[in-house]
């Protein structure tokens, strides 16, 4: 069965669990709220613009098609 990691890396899930594991490392080494907050923010803001940007490749592709 072939993965495909394109869906995978910018799907909703993947992100909320990319982002809650970060919380976790961050909380197991006891950075302060508003650092944890900031990289919270910064990891959710990656990982959407990762899937606005193959999302729209995605439709731009099929488009010419």
């Amino acid at each position: 069965m072939k993965i495909d990691w394109k869906n995978k890396l910018t799907s909703r899930k993947f992100i909320s669990a990319v982002t809650g594991v970060t919380i976790a490392v961050l909380a197991i080494f006891n950075v302060d709220n508003l650092t944890t907050e900031k990289v919270t923010a910064l990891v959710s803001a990656i990982g959407l613009l990762a899937a606005y940007i193959v999302g729209e490749g995605y439709v731009d592709a099929n488009r010419d098609k």
